[in-house]
């Protein structure tokens, strides 16, 4: 038995005084009207209304009911539409989950472009350096940097593609030499940046031969977060591999210096994933539709400024 469609049956056939009345408000007929109150009755164990031929009169219980009845419905017709609205309006918290480095730099002003277009969006945002479960951890979006995705049932769409760059310190390249090819790294002290993406001990480069793979030793220093690597890079403490938006700073002030500027490492694609594709919320259609507008233009322009600092 549907109770909460009796419900509304029971009351529309008070409000209209007869089952005939209710039954063609509700475009049904009056046995199913009837059938309807009787069933609701019998749940109920107690008689809603007293009935004649011509008239309907409701029990003392039925009084009560009623009013319970519209109480109920008024939530139910309230919270309906409040769902529908989150699919046509964005409202309310979004919750995201980005990794740490690319989250300060790209992740933070696209909230605020965000959030100046849609102001009834409250965010929450959790930078990590690793991979959240969206349903256990109650996210809506997480934006993923990976070569590719394992089959999750998520949805993911590609945003962008960002790279890594080698870069060192001035004074680490007068010490120890300028490497002109990925295979000269090995007489270098190399660096290493462990994230969920990164494979440790092992370096990828595309460049003018294709694709060439350094196995590295044994880490004199390792660290999980981009920026952390970047003040060892400036340090003078070794090469590393930096994304370029937290490489482009230490290039601008001439601290770092990007080192086989043919070669580029560690390409990733930038995925934002969500739970689901079916009635998908307003708040989480309209921030993916501004990442997918906003970040390629932005790591295009880090790339175009990227080729100033070219040192060969």
């Amino acid at each position: 038995m549907d109770t909460l469609q009796n419900m509304r049956v029971f009351v529309r056939v008070v409000e209209a005084g007869s089952f005939t009345g209710a039954a063609q408000h509700l475009n049904t007929t009056t046995a199913y009207a009837s059938r309807a109150v009787s069933d609701l009755e019998a749940h109920l164990r107690t008689r809603l209304l007293n009935r004649t031929t011509r008239r309907i009169a409701l029990t003392e219980a039925g009084e009560r009911y009623l009013q319970r009845c519209e109480q109920i419905l008024a939530y139910v017709d309230e919270a309906e539409a409040e769902a529908g609205h989150a699919q046509a309006q964005p409202a309310g918290k979004l919750k995201i989950h980005a990794m740490t480095s690319f989250g300060q730099h790209y992740v933070v002003p696209a909230v605020g472009a965000y959030q100046e277009a849609y102001p009834d969006v409250s965010v929450e945002l959790t930078l990590a350096q690793r991979m959240p479960d969206l349903l256990d951890e109650g996210y809506d979006v997480a934006l993923v940097l990976a070569t590719d995705l394992p089959d999750s049932g998520f949805v993911s769409q590609r945003i962008a593609s960002a790279f890594s760059i080698a870069c060192a310190a001035p004074a680490y390249l007068e010490r120890r030499g300028v490497p002109k090819t990925p295979s000269d790294l090995a007489n270098h002290t190399c660096l290493q940046l462990v994230t969920p993406v990164f494979p440790t001990a092992q370096w990828k480069f595309t460049g003018p031969g294709g694709e060439e793979t350094i196995n590295l030793g044994a880490a004199t220093f390792q660290v999980n977060v981009a920026e952390a690597m970047a003040v060892a890079v400036r340090e003078g403490m070794g090469v590393g591999l930096l994304p370029i938006y937290s490489a482009i700073g230490g290039l601008r002030s001439g601290e770092l210096v990007w080192i086989l500027p043919e070669y580029k490492s560690q390409e990733m694609n930038v995925y934002a994933m969500y739970p689901s594709r079916q009635y998908l919320d307003a708040k989480i259609r309209t921030w993916v539709e501004l990442l997918r507008e906003r970040l390629p233009v932005t790591l295009a322009n880090d790339q175009t400024e990227l080729r100033k600092f070219a040192r060969t």
